[in-house]
């Protein structure tokens, strides 16, 4: 069953209802479900659907033949055709007046190894196919070449494209399609241990309970995503020690370059170049603080995929217990019982999404156009009277440029409920944030509740929110 992404099959068949020649770009990190809308989507269409592979260009301008040839003339049998050009020529005499639509999926794995690939596809849609019902849709998981190599200005087809599709992950309430008789809680746990990756979701069995779908997929040497991590570094990368060893220390909180390239004992310009690699395949992500962004002494690296959040924290000190089978056993004693730690960092970003989300539909006073965190130092007075600084954050900020305003919150997914201390301290904490902005609401989110403080509160400007709020 396809769940999801109704936007996008919306925009894509506006984009096919349109006659004449097109040019649709879709690209995403691996596993985030491209090949998938384009299979939705083509389905019930006369439809060339080639993926590339790691093969050289021959076999893949082989293997793109076969695909052609079986669908415009089936039954013609093996056809060699000597060069792109000439299958492209047999699509142009053989398509009809029939729309067809023409899927390379993965294409810079063909791209790479024949560089004249695009120059020839841009060459055939302004001389051969500009007058055919032809679209053509340009798919890769290589962030990277997809940016620099078919959508920038440099780029052979620069300028012929309709429209391009970055698929992110699912957001929270998305991925509580996969399990829609779930607890919210348990909802919110999916979303956090598969980063509302597609496949991942997609691998959750709803009739399981959470704690058995974990244990499947994670804590058994078997499990789909025992060895994802793994996999998926080495397929993006060839220094895998090094790379590990950063997605390591990210995980562990060590967010800035020159304390992870002193962990790891690596010059800060090599750590870069790998990090930089990291965001470019949508596994890592820089973080500014959010009234600071120009500011580059606040930046920091956290991991993008709560899934690799997940592994990394549980998985690498489990191996030895799981390969003796016994990771039923580890996942009982030890992760469950550290879930609500894990969920902490995975909370705030649903709490975020769901302020934007309702902050865009004017939902506290002003229209947000912005969400989130705030870190830095904060000046207070002890009980003796003396001022100290002290570090300080805070879970949500939302800001409206428009209106002046901000939103502040702070999020708990513990088993306590929320008391008057917290409140106190995010009162006291929103000072921080620059005085051009006024506070409109204060949001308060909790897993647990509320203590009875809140009962005789009455600040119009603070909202109480729970876990099934946001699922509302």
């Amino acid at each position: 069953m396809f769940i999801g992404r109704e936007r996008e099959l919306t925009a894509l068949k506006e984009w096919y209802d349109k006659d004449g020649i097109g040019m649709m770009v879709i690209y995403g990190r691996r596993r985030i479900g491209k090949s998938t809308l384009i299979t939705e989507f083509a389905k019930g269409k006369r439809t060339i659907f080639y993926t590339a592979t790691k093969i050289g260009k021959n076999r893949n301008l082989e293997l793109f033949s076969k695909q052609v040839v079986d669908l415009l003339m089936p039954g013609l049998g093996e056809v060699r055709f000597p060069a792109t050009e000439a299958v492209f020529d047999f699509i142009d005499k053989n398509m009809g007046s029939e729309k067809i639509v023409l899927v390379i999926d993965e294409l810079p794995y063909w791209a790479e190894r024949d560089e004249a690939l695009l120059s020839v596809l841009q060459k055939y849609m302004d001389t051969v196919w500009n007058d055919k019902n032809l679209k053509i849709i340009l798919c890769g998981s290589a962030l990277s070449f997809m940016e620099k190599k078919v959508l920038s200005e440099k780029s052979p087809l620069f300028g012929r494209r309709d429209s391009q599709m970055k698929l992110d992950a699912f957001d929270y309430l998305d991925s509580a399609k996969f399990v829609p008789d779930y607890s919210n809680e348990d909802k919110a746990i999916c979303y956090g241990i598969t980063g509302g990756i597609a496949k991942y979701l997609s691998m959750i069995d709803p009739a399981k309970s959470m704690d058995e779908n974990i244990i499947r997929l994670f804590f058994r040497t078997d499990g789909y995503l025992y060895d994802e991590t793994r996999n998926l570094l080495t397929q993006e990368f060839s220094d895998i020690a090094i790379v590990n060893n950063i997605v390591e220390q990210i995980a562990s909180g060590e967010n800035t370059l020159n304390t992870i390239a002193g962990k790891i004992g690596e010059k800060e310009s090599t750590i870069l170049y790998s990090l930089d690699k990291l965001i470019s395949v949508g596994l890592v992500e820089k973080k500014r603080c959010i009234t600071e962004e120009k500011n580059k002494k606040k930046t920091q690296y956290v991991l993008k995929d709560f899934m690799f959040k997940f592994w990394y924290e549980f998985i690498p000190k489990a191996t030895s217990v799981i390969e003796m089978g016994q990771g039923e056993l580890y996942y009982q004693k030890v992760v469950k019982p550290a879930l609500h730690s894990f969920m902490g960092a995975v909370f705030e970003e649903m709490c975020r999404y769901y302020t934007l989300k309702q902050g865009i539909m004017g939902e506290y006073g002003c229209f947000i156009t912005s969400v989130g965190t705030w870190w830095g130092v904060e000046n207070i007075t002890d009980q003796n009277g003396n001022f100290r600084a002290q570090s300080a954050d805070i879970d949500v900020v939302a800001l409206s440029e428009t209106d002046k305003k901000a939103v502040v919150g702070e999020c708990k997914f513990k088993n306590e409920k929320i008391d008057k201390g917290i409140y106190d301290t995010l009162i006291r904490r929103g000072k921080v944030i620059p005085a051009k902005y006024k506070i409109s609401k204060y949001i308060f989110f909790s897993l647990s509740g509320y203590t009875e403080w809140f009962e005789s509160l009455s600040e119009e400007d603070v909202l109480l929110l729970t876990l099934d709020s946001l699922y509302e």
